[in-house]
């Protein structure tokens, strides 16, 4: 018995190759890419441990759940950390980045996250870039969930570690993920006596043993499902263009916040400023006296299709996220989400507009 999934011939280290130099095309870098054989969290937690140390000084954004991550692993290592934490419903700004390196000058490493999937934020990591580059920071960013949806340029923003994932914007399989890596980095790596080595986590063994040798012999067996999964991805966005994928993400963020406006009930963008808010996903703040985890399950009992889902931790009392992205950065599943949500909040005896609140995600849609 045969099958397509099954029955593969092995994926050598050229076509491996191949796939590593068009994820560097879409991320517009001439760094080294390398595609790590495992989720997201496996090439951001494998950056931190190689590249920071004791005698790191560390500034550590925090604008959601992930930055408070990379503050543990920050710590775990040894190194001195700084988090400039600012409430979840906003984005940090280049100033005060700024102010961080002036109180402490010897802050020689920047972790950011871009764009939030968890908290509907994003921040202006070319505006942040220039301060870090004055400085002469390492600069780490984690793009997971904004690549695809707006623009990642590492080189151009001066990020000397850009860890993205496809499972979201780029509508691709979660079970790869990839890191562009500077030769700054490659440099502070290479001298921190506490960096993984011979492990799973290690950026450096790829580094030696794949990059150096000319990525003519793989370290281990690649997942090989995922990385023609990976492949497939990339090729669709090639296809339709990055520029129109973005755009897509952009007018499926215009139309939901658009739409919650109008559907009323007492429901609102949680990101109060628009600018703030990232294309990836848009996150809901709950009427008040309504739970959000409860609102999300009525939705989606009505609509098991929709693509929302309440905050996570603390947050599923009070938030919602549309999670527009991928496959669902479409007018119809905003539209879905919205009669969803007002279906919802109507069965909780809040007044809402549906109509409305579809007119208005039509006229946003960009």
């Amino acid at each position: 018995m045969t099958h397509p999934f099954l029955d593969l011939a092995p994926l050598g280290a050229d076509r491996f190759a191949a796939i590593e130099d068009r994820v560097a095309r879409l991320l517009s870098t001439r760094q080294d890419v390398v595609i790590m054989q495992g989720e997201a969290l496996l090439p951001l937690e494998g950056a931190i441990r190689a590249a920071a140390g004791p005698g790191t000084t560390a500034l550590n954004v925090v604008t959601g759940p992930y930055g408070q991550t990379f503050g543990d692993w920050l710590r775990d290592c040894g190194a001195t950390v700084i988090d400039l934490a600012v409430p979840f419903h906003t984005a940090v700004t280049a100033e005060q980045i700024r102010e961080a390196f002036t109180e402490h000058p010897r802050i020689d490493f920047v972790s950011l996250v871009h764009a939030e999937a968890a908290t509907g934020n994003t921040n202006p990591v070319a505006e942040i870039g220039e301060v870090v580059r004055e400085h002469g920071a390492l600069f780490y960013l984690d793009a997971v969930a904004s690549v695809g949806a707006e623009p990642v340029l590492p080189d151009a923003w001066g990020v000397d570690l850009c860890v993205i994932g496809a499972q979201k914007a780029m509508g691709g399989p979660a079970g790869v993920s990839a890191v562009s890596v500077s030769e700054r980095a490659w440099a502070r790596m290479a001298a921190n006596p506490g960096a993984p080595r011979r492990s799973y986590l290690s950026l450096l063994d790829w580094k030696e043993r794949w990059i150096d040798g000319g990525r003519r012999a793989l370290l281990h067996a690649p997942a090989q499902l995922e990385m023609l999964a990976l492949e497939a991805c990339v090729e669709r966005i090639e296809a339709a263009g990055l520029d129109a994928v973005m755009a897509r993400h952009a007018s499926a963020a215009a139309a939901t916040r658009a739409g919650t406006v109008a559907l009323g009930g007492g429901l609102e963008p949680y990101v109060y400023e628009e600018r703030d808010a990232a294309p990836v996903a848009t996150t809901l703040r709950a009427p008040s006296g309504v739970v959000a985890s409860e609102l999300v399950r009525r939705a989606v009992e009505a609509d098991p299709a929709v693509p929302l889902a309440a905050g996570g931790g603390a947050l599923a009392k009070e938030m919602i996220r549309v999670n527009h992205y991928g496959a669902d950065a479409t007018p119809g599943a905003v539209r879905a989400s919205l009669a969803a949500l007002g279906a919802a909040l109507s069965e909780a005896g809040l007044p809402v507009d549906v109509e409305g609140a579809l007119r208005a995600a039509e006229e946003a849609w960009r």
